[in-house]
């Protein structure tokens, strides 16, 4: 291929050939001739470059997908404008999205499902952590890389949870019908119980090799996202455990309240599922239960409320606050109240002596 000078994005990528388009932009892989480097960067079509009020939006959530570092998170390099292109540009990963593998494999062994799931789990998990929730989870955008690591991309379209008012109401209907949770579907905000139930029609996806919900329309999609409920994993696929059923449709609940509240809280369960299964899970690298992740840099967010959990059968979810709760014992403080127990009746009877010494 003979490059020219229109191969040369802001006078520093070049662009070698489209690698994947959608229905707002076209993806190159590119070259970066200052770093030296392979990239992929995607191209806002026209009709988003010339919105001034749109190139704002994305120019602010660029920003806060540049401040995710994570290994299951595709890495935001720079972004820009460039003879009235919007473009961003990201690390170019060797590999196929996930929803191509769908595609070719039909339904993934339990072990392949839950490793990638798991690592997907960790990625949003850590932006949910970061303030940010992707608001359109799918597995086109989720690569996995010829060693099996899977890195979630696309979080340029993401929201800040700051700028999310629980009373918010929206015409744009955020994410893909496909994948979009039932309050997304109703026009309301997204949130990470959004991102895992988007998560879940994944899950639901790679066991059975099917969609939970299928329609000819996206109204109609909608409403089943909304209101229908999707066939159990295990009557199109007999072969799953009752465990991972009972997980997948837990997730895919119709109310916020009664899925798991982040991506890490799912990804920890299925961690617990694949050891009491003996099933290798690949990369794994969710935070520890109650640790938090010094390299994320929080966006000020409005605490979600603390909702009690379904439990789910032969998985028991531990609470580590409880654990420790439980067994630290803060000898000094029963010390020092032994002390005082000890000075303040050994000294009655000495009072009592003095008293009737001095009147007997």
């Amino acid at each position: 291929m003979i490059m020219t000078d229109s191969n040369l994005l802001n006078g520093r990528y070049r662009l070698i050939s489209p690698i994947g388009s959608g229905g707002m932009a076209v993806v190159h892989k590119a070259y970066d001739e200052m770093l030296e480097r392979t990239v992929a960067i995607k191209i806002l079509k026209e009709d988003y470059a010339s919105d001034l009020e749109f190139r704002e939006r994305f120019k602010q959530e660029a920003k806060a997908a540049a401040n995710l570092s994570h290994p299951n998170i595709v890495t935001v390099y720079d972004f820009g404008f460039d003879d009235g292109q919007v473009f961003i540009v990201f690390e170019h990963i060797e590999g196929k999205d996930l929803k191509s593998l769908i595609r070719k494999e039909n339904h993934f062994s339990i072990k392949d499902a839950v490793g990638l799931m798991v690592q997907a789990c960790a990625g949003v998990g850590y932006a949910h952590r970061a303030g940010l929730v992707h608001c359109d989870i799918k597995p086109h955008n989720m690569l996995v890389s010829n060693d099996f690591r899977l890195k979630v991309t696309d979080f340029g379209i993401a929201r800040a949870l700051a700028s999310i008012h629980p009373d918010e109401k929206s015409e744009i209907v955020w994410g893909s019908p496909h994948y979009f949770a039932p309050e997304q579907a109703a026009g309301g905000p997204p949130s990470p119980a959004s991102d895992v139930y988007s998560l879940g029609v994944i899950l639901y996806e790679m066991l059975t090799g099917q969609l939970p919900f299928e329609a000819s329309s996206s109204a109609e999609l909608s409403r089943m996202h909304r209101t229908a409920a999707p066939v159990p994993p295990r009557q199109v696929n007999p072969n799953l455990p009752i465990s991972l059923e009972e997980i997948t449709l837990k997730v895919l609940s119709k109310e916020p309240s009664a899925r798991y509240r982040t991506a890490d809280q799912l990804g920890r369960v299925l961690i617990s599922f694949s050891e009491l299964n003996n099933e290798k899970t690949g990369p794994i690298l969710l935070p520890k239960p109650g640790k938090s992740d010094r390299s994320v840099t929080p966006i000020p967010v409005s605490a979600p409320p603390v909702i009690p959990e379904a439990q789910v059968s032969s998985i028991p979810e531990e609470s580590p606050q409880q654990e420790s709760e439980g067994t630290n014992v803060d000898w000094v403080t029963w010390l020092l109240g032994l002390l005082a127990f000890t000075a303040i009746f050994g000294l009655i009877p000495f009072w009592l002596f003095i008293y009737y010494s001095i009147n007997p």
